[in-house]
C-alpha cells in the first residue's frame, strides 16, 4: 500500500488515545502499516538490570499507530478551514 505520509512529516493523529496531538513522523513500517508519531501513544517499556542500568528502569517509549489513525497537518487544517 502506498503511504501518504513520509519520515519527517508534521501529523495529526486522528484516531485512538492521543487523538488530536501533532507531532513529527520519526518512523514509517510500509510492510505493516504503521507509524510512530512523536509524543504520541506513549507506552512504558521495563528494562533489565545491566551494567548500564543497575537497578533496571521503567521507560517511556513512542509506539507505533496505525496509518489510517494520522493525517498530514496540512491536509487537517485545510479540513478545518473547509468546515469553519
Amino acid at each position: 500500500m502506498k503511504s501518504s505520509v513520509k519520515k519527517g512529516d508534521e501529523v495529526v493523529v486522528i484516531a485512538g488515545s492521543s487523538k488530536g496531538m501533532r507531532g513529527k513522523v520519526l518512523a514509517v513500517f510500509p510492510k505493516k502499516e504503521r507509524v510512530i508519531v512523536e509524543g504520541a501513544n506513549i507506552r512504558k517499556h521495563h528494562e533489565r538490570k545491566s551494567e548500564k542500568n543497575p537497578e533496571g528502569a521503567i521507560v517511556e517509549r513512542e509506539s507505533s499507530i496505525h496509518i489510517s489513525n494520522v493525517m498530514s497537518a496540512g491536509r487537517f487544517d485545510a479540513k478545518k478551514a473547509k468546515k469553519a
